[in-house]
């Protein structure tokens, strides 16, 4: 079965960096657009990047653009997310998930890893 798991989350100060991780399992990674959400309590979750299954194309929400980068080992299976210069804002739970192309938001899969935290306070 279709295994999604994230990691690499934590506490950093604004203005530090964390890398995020998810690795995966049970799908055809390599051939698949993946995406990274995020989640704040009582919010929906939403997209904020996304690569498309070479890894030559890339989207980000405006929010975080600039200071993100989405990138992916498909040797691996591994999706990842390089998170510089954070902000209090960024704080959410991440998730990551496979896209049906590059520019859609809508995840393939229904069910979601368990995500990881990331929490950005001084």
């Amino acid at each position: 079965q279709v295994q999604l798991v994230e990691s690499g989350g934590g506490l950093a100060q604004p203005g530090g960096s964390l890398r995020l991780s998810c690795a995966t399992s049970g799908f055809a990674f390599s051939t698949s657009a993946m995406g990274w959400y995020r989640q704040t309590p009582g919010q929906e979750r939403e997209l904020v990047a996304s690569i498309s299954r070479d890894g030559g194309t890339t989207n980000y929400d405006r929010a975080i653009k600039g200071r993100f980068t989405i990138s992916r080992d498909n040797a691996k299976d591994t999706l990842y997310l390089q998170m510089n210069n954070l902000q209090p804002e960024d704080t959410a739970k991440y998730y990551c998930n496979a896209l049906t192309r590059v520019l859609s938001t809508r995840p393939v899969f229904a069910s979601w890893g368990q995500g990881t935290q990331v929490t950005v306070s001084s």
